[in-house]
């Protein structure tokens, strides 16, 4: 009996209780249904006969099932399923990708050597996977030339066209017009 009597959770005053699981004492139910530690089911049994039951095999009774009728326990090694399920998760998280959103602002009235020098650091970015989101900002009588800006939106997505897809087309916000580019999808 590691983690209910005398192990280290105990020792520590933490509590055993983790993802609802009820282990050992814990288990408050008069009958339970029993699965034993190589997964064969044991049947319906008091809970101080299933307790008795890990004892001897040296083993924790763990509730996977509460809210069934009888709750379903299952004698296992606590700790050494606590210890996979950590090792599972940090498996998991070391193989996804965060995708960033970086942003690039252009103006209605940019230079296109200025234009071809930020597409080139967008094409960076949508290279290295991260999405990107490209701003104009409209002051004072540039609002009410917002064609203008479209087809400066317009053209910087031609400079970029092998490698980002239009996640979200250009639209205006306020005094500002937006748009998401995203990496295309390799063609295998």
């Amino acid at each position: 009996m590691r983690a209910g009597r005398g192990g280290y959770a105990a020792r520590k005053g933490v509590a055993v209780i983790a993802n609802d699981l009820f282990i050992n004492e814990q288990i408050r139910d008069k009958e339970v249904r029993v699965i034993g530690s190589n997964g064969d089911q044991l049947g319906v049994m008091p809970t101080e006969q299933a307790m008795k039951l890990a004892e001897e095999a040296e083993l924790d009774l763990v509730n996977i099932s509460p809210k069934a009728n009888p709750p379903v326990v299952k004698v296992m090694d606590y700790g050494k399923y606590k210890f996979e399920q950590g090792k599972k998760a940090k498996e998991a998280k070391k193989h996804q990708k965060t995708v960033e959103i970086k942003e690039m602002r252009l103006s209605a009235t940019i230079d296109v050597h200025d234009m071809e020098i930020k597409a080139k650091n967008v094409h960076k970015f949508l290279v290295a996977g991260d999405k990107v989101k490209v701003s104009i900002r409209f002051r004072g009588r540039q609002l009410a030339h917002t064609d203008k800006g479209r087809a400066v939106m317009e053209k910087f997505i031609e400079m970029l066209a092998d490698v980002a897809a239009v996640e979200k087309n250009a639209k205006m916000e306020g005094r500002s017009m937006f748009m998401v580019l995203t990496p295309k999808a390799d063609k295998k």
